[in-house]
């Protein structure tokens, strides 16, 4: 599987934030800050960690703005854009797995409801 090309990718994308990261800037550069609110549950120097490996990828730039308060922007490179068909793909996929999951547990939760019935039913059957 070394030479596995979805390997290859998930290798560029992997870690627990990365796409979210990709996601967020798919709408245009965004600072560390607009960063930490759109993956609030990252601990700051995981996010820093993960946009490092990107910047080293190619996937995104980093730029830095001097003046009165110098910033840091991120944005995505356009290597990196490349990418956003593969996130789509992703996020579809998520919509309707949502979809499947509330379905299934609804029905799940519907045939509880007929098996507490019928134990119900036995107990009072067997009294």
């Amino acid at each position: 599987m070394k030479d596995c090309l979805v390997r290859t990718t998930v290798d560029v994308i992997e870690g627990k934030w990365k796409p979210i990261i990709l996601f967020a800037l798919k709408g245009g550069p965004r600072r560390f800050g607009e960063l930490r609110r759109e993956v609030p549950e990252a601990a700051q120097k995981v996010l820093t960690e993960q946009l490092r490996e990107m910047e080293a990828d190619g996937i995104l730039a980093r730029k830095i703005r001097t003046g009165k308060t110098p910033e840091v922007l991120y944005s995505l490179t356009s290597y990196g854009k490349t990418l956003m068909p593969i996130l789509r793909a992703m996020a579809e996929w998520g919509r309707r797995h949502r979809s499947v999951v509330l379905y299934w547990g609804e029905e799940m939760e519907s045939m509880k409801c007929s098996v507490d019935e019928t134990d119900e039913e036995g107990a009072a059957e067997g009294e």
